[in-house]
């Protein structure tokens, strides 16, 4: 059984077993979800957040310049990737992959071979992406977590994830350079075409 809560927030009812990351998966497939919308659980809630130009935009464009450097395969959009904490089951904006990386028994990308998660802010989901979704990365170790806000027009870089935390932030005006150059993404991304919402 489902209960709405809101127009992109559906949790799943109480019972005396919690439910797994996969049950769950499993009856949001069976569900009417519509087209163009992002499915993802965090922390055992269902979000689900309507495509728009602006964040498609913006995630073409830094694919795009991902894309310059590192093939194609390497290179994931709206997958389901399981992350540390209660019930995560992300399916980032975009997410680079380690050039060894396989996936686990049940066919899924593994968290530990994640090398940078990009995020594009939604205004209904935004709040995730600032907490427990980087705090979810931070725990997972991923190296760089990225993210784009076109709300406020600025980029957010975390790095050095230790303890449960990223002990590095820097942030960056749309229209300035994202250095990764010394991260273990290896590339500078450029927000010059990056649009507001």
């Amino acid at each position: 059984m489902v209960t709405v809560v809101e127009t992109d927030r559906i949790e799943m009812a109480e019972s005396d077993n919690e439910h797994t990351l996969d049950e769950m998966f499993e009856a949001l497939e069976r569900m009417p979800v519509p087209e163009g919308y992002k499915v993802e659980i965090v922390e055992g809630t269902v979000f689900m957040s309507p495509q728009r130009d602006t964040h498609w935009d913006i995630i073409a464009d830094v694919y795009d310049q991902l894309r310059g450097r590192y093939p194609r395969k390497r290179i994931k959009s709206d997958v389901r990737i399981d992350y540390p904490g209660r019930l995560n089951g992300f399916a980032a904006d975009l997410t680079l992959l380690t050039g060894d990386a396989e996936k686990n028994a049940k066919g899924l990308w593994r968290h530990e071979d994640v090398v940078l998660v990009v995020e594009v802010v939604s205004r209904s989901t935004g709040a995730n992406d600032h907490g427990p979704k980087k705090a979810a990365y931070a725990n997972a170790e991923v190296p760089v977590y990225l993210i784009v806000d076109p709300c406020v027009g600025r980029c957010h870089v975390y790095t050095q994830p230790k303890g449960g935390d990223y002990l590095v932030e820097t942030t960056v005006a749309f229209g300035a350079d994202v250095d990764l150059s010394g991260t273990a993404v290896g590339l500078t991304l450029g927000t010059g075409d990056f649009p507001r919402d």
